[in-house]
């Protein structure tokens, strides 16, 4: 049995880690730096490094803050924000990356997906989802929760795992930093339509939550901010109490 994964994010806008509720009302949290040391030495299993504004304001990632990050930190790194083009996949993992999440930019074209897992393989390629539920559907939104899309966010990822995704990660914008728990009802959703690691975002409020999440067949990781970057919630603990649960950890 795989072990599941606790991976805290870190939503960087204008060089600071930032969070909000439901993609609005961002706040200022910390450096990602020192934040990003925090957490590797927290017995967090990964890390993601979000440049949440870079795809609304049509730019790059900021490579120097990442640079920092990877350079300081021993546990996989998956970066996303900005990710357009093969050349930002390239730029991005010179910066230590190990995954690239792409979002808008697979939106924008969808066979940018195919194009770098063919490039770069399956296991680097993470397809990022922000979705909210709309005329009774799961919808698929652009730039950072901004932009409806149109798009039913469930044959989407059906496409970007049948293009190469290796993992998905599903934020959903309706439980997004709300902390009554993870959108369940939206991620048994999903892993009954796609085969590939399933990352668990938006709503952790307490341990038990991510409890519940592991009894959810087809996830593999669970993904936090506000809850490890206010120390309301210590990895380690949690993973302690998850083990206790029966849930298999790396401790």
């Amino acid at each position: 049995m795989l072990a599941k994964r606790i991976i805290p994010c870190l939503d960087v806008k204008d060089g600071r880690v930032v969070k909000g509720t439901n993609f609005e009302g961002l706040r200022d949290m910390a450096d990602p730096v020192e934040m990003a040391r925090f957490y590797n030495a927290s017995g967090a299993d990964e890390l993601v490094f979000y440049d949440i504004t870079a795809s609304a304001e049509g730019r790059n990632l900021f490579t120097d803050i990442l640079r920092r990050v990877a350079s300081d930190i021993f546990i996989p790194l998956t970066v996303g924000g900005g990710i357009r083009t093969l050349e930002d996949f390239d730029r991005v993992l010179k910066c230590g990356a190990d995954k690239v999440s792409v979002n808008s930019g697979a939106i924008a074209d969808p066979a940018l997906i195919a194009a770098a897992a063919k490039k770069y393989g399956d296991q680097c390629v993470v397809l990022s989802m922000d979705v909210k539920r709309l005329d009774g559907q799961f919808r698929l939104f652009a730039k950072g929760g901004r932009e409806d899309t149109g798009i039913d966010a469930m044959d989407w990822a059906v496409r970007g795992a049948e293009s190469g995704a290796g993992e998905i990660v599903l934020n959903s914008i309706d439980t997004d930093g709300v902390k009554d728990g993870f959108d369940l009802e939206m991620l048994d959703a999903l892993a009954a339509r796609v085969r590939v690691p399933i990352v668990a975002s938006g709503g952790a409020g307490n341990m038990a939550h991510f409890a519940e999440l592991f009894t959810h067949p087809g996830i593999d990781a669970g993904l936090a901010a506000s809850i490890f970057h206010t120390k309301q919630v210590d990895i380690k603990d949690l993973k302690r109490y998850l083990r206790g649960k029966g849930v298999e950890m790396r401790l």
